[in-house]
């Protein structure tokens, strides 16, 4: 179990992640993300998750120049969005990213939502960006059990990471299964619910037990349960204490508790439709 923020998972590729990232969804100005990764490297996090979609490589990039933080010190995820796929596509998107982020390698690439008509030849480039050293590792989002059946019929190397929609609203626990099942690291985004389980009256009754707040119980429950996370936050008073996870340790049945608030409750578009409906790119986390 992690003891410490600075704590990692093999990946099954023989790299190690940090348990816990920092995500930048949201992010838009040079600013605020300068003020925001200062916060986070000082408050001890070295994984640093981006998007193509989210059009703030370049300012993560900046701020990572600009504070001086060591490259070899650090990991940075970014991810291929659907009108990039596609074998050369793809290749060329890799190498936007590499420039806009001023680095020469990306520590792990995903695969933003899947897509049918891409499906294979998307992941056929990751495999090939891997080879000649572009990409450390790769992995994939927002994939349903169907969609890394059919990957594996044709994938010469499975992912190492699924980053997917998880929260104590929307528990995953088949999902979690399926990853383990192959070796797949789950990482949660939007590990709060977009904030909508910060007001659970159980989860506040649990923190109020350790002392804690609601924020750091859910991404404790995550920990606990196997699943790194990547929580996101401008206030630096937040940033630190999403941090601060590692001094305390939830109960089998605080566990169970968490747990049973399961609803299937999704904050963001159903990885199902979007595979079926390819060329609509709806606007997504």
């Amino acid at each position: 179990m992690p003891n410490s923020i600075k704590d990692t998972v093999k990946l099954r590729d023989g790299n190690q992640m940090p348990v816990e990232g920092f995500g930048t969804y949201k992010l838009a100005d040079q600013d605020s993300m300068d003020a925001a990764i200062k916060s986070a490297y000082e408050a001890g996090y070295q994984l640093f998750d981006t998007a193509q979609f989210y059009n703030n490589e370049e300012l993560l990039g900046n701020s990572i120049k600009k504070l001086q933080i060591n490259r070899n010190e650090i990991f940075i995820t970014t991810k291929i969005p659907e009108p990039k796929q596609g074998y050369q596509s793809t290749l060329n998107a890799i190498d936007e990213s590499l420039a806009k982020l001023q680095t020469d390698y990306i520590d792990l690439l995903l695969v933003h939502w899947p897509v049918r008509s891409h499906f294979f030849e998307t992941w056929r480039a990751f495999e090939d960006a891997k080879k000649d050293g572009k990409v450390k590792s790769i992995g994939v989002s927002n994939y349903h059990q169907t969609h890394l059946d059919l990957l594996k019929t044709k994938a010469n190397e499975m992912p190492v990471v699924n980053q997917i929609e998880v929260h104590p609203y929307l528990s995953q626990k088949s999902m979690l299964k399926a990853n383990e099942d192959e070796g797949i690291v789950t990482q949660a985004w939007s590990p709060m619910g977009r904030g909508a389980t910060l007001n659970d009256d159980t989860i506040q009754e649990i923190a109020k037990a350790h002392g804690k707040s609601s924020a750091q119980i859910i991404l404790r429950w995550h920990l606990q349960n196997g699943v790194t996370i990547i929580p996101k936050s401008s206030t630096p008073q937040r940033v630190a204490e999403n941090a601060d996870l590692y001094d305390f340790e939830l109960s089998d049945h605080e566990m169970k508790l968490i747990d049973d608030l399961n609803q299937d409750f999704r904050t963001g578009d159903d990885p199902e439709v979007v595979y079926e409906i390819e060329h609509q790119y709806p606007r997504h986390k």
